[in-house]
């Protein structure tokens, strides 16, 4: 499963939370950091007097640089949580460089990418952090390890939102408190792997438990199953 969206959305947090919440109920998981390198890039920038990363390699060379880090991240989990047969909880995944080329108005760049990305299988779920950008403006200047401009984010939004791969995602409203978020991930979670009754058999499901560390039990376990 992955957790997608702009920066300052609360992919990181979420993501952590969801592999151990998964962990802890019985369905081993991972955490995966699918990054591009732009922090790291950006550090590097600043560092030879340059404003950020696509000042310092060019548009293209950014997309270029940023996708290829991307491909080797998300090869890696991939290969990993299969051998060890374990979930793997993706912070990003491949539409999350189609989103960044499509905010950098690199365009022509994105069906390369579509090709050179078409080897990964589509996620089980992937949940888009949906936030507001100046709520994300304001996230990460509070962390203060790295910048964004309200306009990359703003545009990151859009981008996000145009992706054809959006009527599949389960958006999440990302604007709340890392709990309420956690909750609502975990409600849908529950809602789609609980247990269904078989036609005409007797008895009811019982209803989806509160979300919270004590209301996985075996519905979130199904995930195990799917996710082999």
């Amino acid at each position: 499963m992955a957790l997608v969206g702009i920066d300052g959305s609360g992919k990181t947090t979420q993501a952590h939370q969801l592999a151990a919440l998964l962990t802890a109920h019985g369905v081993p998981a991972t955490y995966w950091q699918n990054a591009g390198g732009r922090r790291w890039l950006g550090r590097i920038a600043r560092r030879v007097g340059r404003r950020d990363p696509q000042h310092l390699l060019g548009r293209t060379g950014l997309l270029f640089v940023e996708s290829v880090l991307r491909w080797l991240a998300i090869a890696r989990a991939l290969l990993r949580s299969t051998l060890r047969r374990r979930v793997a909880v993706m912070d990003r995944y491949a539409v999350c460089q189609y989103a960044s080329i499509r905010a950098h108005g690199g365009h022509r760049s994105e069906a390369l990418a579509r090709a050179f990305y078409r080897i990964f299988p589509p996620p089980d779920v992937t949940f888009l952090l949906d936030v507001d950008p100046a709520e994300a403006y304001r996230r990460i200047e509070t962390r203060g390890t790295d910048h964004e401009t309200m306009e990359f984010l703003s545009a990151s939004v859009a981008a996000y939102r145009s992706l054809p791969e959006h009527p599949g995602f389960v958006v999440i409203d990302a604007n709340g408190t890392p709990a309420e978020v956690t909750a609502a991930i975990v409600d849908h979670l529950l809602e789609r792997y609980r247990p269904r009754p078989e036609p005409g058999a007797a008895g009811t499901v019982d209803e989806v438990p509160p979300a919270g560390p004590a209301a996985a039990g075996p519905g979130l376990a199904r995930i195990a199953t799917r996710s082999a």
